[in-house]
């Protein structure tokens, strides 16, 4: 074993002793060892415990440590603290800017076991609130961990919409003639982006290569075929796919389906596509309604197409009010008031739902029952003031281990509506994960299920749940599904909105938003669940104000 491994391991060892709140002269000693092994001009693997106990700057104590990790690979101190760490708190460490000292507070304070989940805490504003952060700390945290991401090659929708087109608008820009389109991955709404597909249709394909070969807009070009591969700044992959204008049309369907629905297209034409002047002529051919390119995914709606019954999808400005929302009650950045105004007068919307988090969540300042009692007088003062909007008087409950709400009924009974959430114990195995959840659905006070699976995309899985047994209780027990509007997690994910739907199942696109600029988000919410089939009649903030005061008037009653 060389130098540089048995120094990281020690210099490993150190930081966990750090973190665990080892004696600090044992932990100055490993550290001191690590940097000593790291600089010695001869290989420690060859010596014996005796020489390594007379190498300056290790001693006794640590000489046994290296000689136990030579010899087998490991040392028995590392392998119990690593025992002792959850495995993401371990990665942590290895972020740009916060040493373990600061992953100690995040962990045992924040409760935050993981990159991701640290991620979402700086994008919620979260971590400015823990002794020792500030705003200029978590924006570097921030910014560490996206590097990171970028580094696997795969990104959220949300982080690359700015990038992409300005990248379409650009080869615009330079190809005034020219058809020009995404396909691929992007163009289908997809929540994780690996790569970017550009259809370009051009007369002269040679200047396409001579001028991608020469701009500053991609970097590391290379050229195969008609495919001109690169990447953006942020290491995003980019596959521009140069074609003769007469094939465009059919390079964009080609190009944009998944290799399934695709495939089940071409299955139902028998000759040759010669040239289609759009894509609705190739579902012609097929026999097909127009699909389009959010729903090319497998042959989901090949049936609903060909019996002329694909969903009208729903859009923004369907939308008639927000729910699912955290005020400065909470963990939020504005104010109720000032959240009120902005969907009122900048958004044009007709009603906020405010869900500030429950008791348990005393990471986030969660509301004690004084405490909501005295929110809802607030929000009855605002309602009197404010003229032609309401807030209505929701919580985000924690469900807790045993599926039981987190207030007695007596306080439950006072809100509008409750948007029933997991924020703790995500360990829990599918079955008893899904026994949790179904109890809290059953609960009669439950409005609307929130964050379903908890997910944090590329970065936590979520706990596992038998989708269908919860969708099932969630009709069983008139409970509607959220999509929260996050692009950290889109869950519901669209994979399972059609089940819901087909089962009666409502939906409702939420931005879980910690401060104004959050509700934008529901702009994200509306791309996947148009990506699930969606329309305006089956989603809950579709509802006019008096149509939703109905609704949970009736739930309540």
């Amino acid at each position: 074993m060389e130098n540089k491994p048995i120094a990281r391991r020690l210099r490993l060892l150190s930081q966990l002793m750090e973190l665990h709140e080892v004696n600090p002269f044992k932990i100055k000693s490993i550290a001191n060892a690590a940097f000593k092994v790291d600089k010695l001009p001869f290989s420690v693997a060859g010596k014996t415990l005796a020489e390594l106990e007379k190498v300056e700057g290790i001693g006794k104590s640590t000489a046994a440590k290296i000689h136990e990790l030579v010899e087998t690979g490991t040392m028995t101190d590392l392998e119990d603290l690593l025992a002792a760490t959850p495995e993401g708190v371990v990665e942590m460490m290895g972020i740009k800017g916060i040493g373990p000292k600061k992953v100690a507070i995040i962990w045992k304070e924040l409760g935050i076991e993981n990159t991701g989940e640290l991620y979402y805490a700086c994008n919620e504003n979260r971590l400015i609130e823990a002794k020792g952060f500030g705003l200029k700390t978590q924006e570097e945290i921030r910014k560490a961990i996206e590097f990171r991401m970028a580094s696997n090659g795969k990104f959220l929708y949300a982080q690359v919409t700015q990038e992409a087109n300005d990248l379409l608008d650009e080869i615009k820009t330079i190809f005034v003639d020219a058809l020009v389109e995404f396909a691929g991955e992007y163009r289908r709404l997809c929540e994780i982006i690996s790569e970017l597909v550009i259809i370009l249709g051009s007369r002269d394909q040679h200047l396409a290569f001579d001028t991608f070969s020469k701009s500053s807009i991609l970097q590391n070009i290379t050229v195969n075929a008609n495919h001109i591969n690169g990447e953006l700044a942020n290491g995003l992959l980019v596959d521009i796919i140069c074609v003769e204008k007469r094939y465009f049309y059919e390079e964009l369907f080609m190009q944009t389906g998944s290799d399934e629905h695709t495939k089940a297209v071409l299955a139902r034409i028998n000759d040759e596509l010669d040239q289609p002047a759009n894509e609705e002529l190739i579902y012609v051919k097929a026999g097909l309604e127009f699909i389009k390119p959010e729903l090319r995914e497998g042959d989901t709606f090949i049936a609903k197409a060909e019996n002329n019954n694909l969903p009208q999808l729903i859009s923004y400005n369907d939308l008639k009010g927000t729910l699912h929302n955290h005020s400065t009650w909470s963990d939020g950045v504005n104010t109720i008031e000032e959240m009120a105004l902005y969907c009122r007068d900048t958004l044009k919307l007709e009603y906020l739902g405010m869900c500030d988090h429950s008791k348990s969540a005393f990471y986030a300042k969660g509301l004690s029952i004084e405490r909501v009692l005295q929110q809802q007088e607030e929000i009855d003062h605002l309602n009197k003031k404010l003229d032609g909007f309401k807030i209505f008087k929701g919580i985000e409950s924690d469900i807790l281990n045993d599926g039981s709400l987190d207030y007695p009924e007596e306080i439950l009974k006072k809100f509008d509506f409750i948007v029933a959430s997991v924020h703790s114990n995500l360990k829990m195995d599918e079955e008893k994960a899904t026994a949790r959840i179904i109890k809290a659905v059953e609960n009669p006070y439950t409005t609307i299920l929130g964050h379903p699976t908890g997910r944090l995309l590329l970065s936590r899985k979520g706990y596992p749940i038998n989708y269908k047994k919860v969708i099932d209780a969630c009709a069983a027990n008139n409970v509607v599904i959220e999509i929260n509007a996050n692009p950290f997690r889109l869950d519901l994910d669209w994979r399972w909105h059609q089940y819901a739907l087909e089962k009666g199942v409502w939906l409702s696109v939420n931005p879980d938003a910690h401060r104004n600029e959050g509700f934008l988000d529901m702009h994200f919410g509306i791309l996947v669940a148009r990506k699930g089939g969606l329309s305006k009649d089956r989603c809950l903030n579709a509802l006019s104000l008096p149509a939703m005061t109905q609704v949970f008037e009736k739930k309540r009653g």
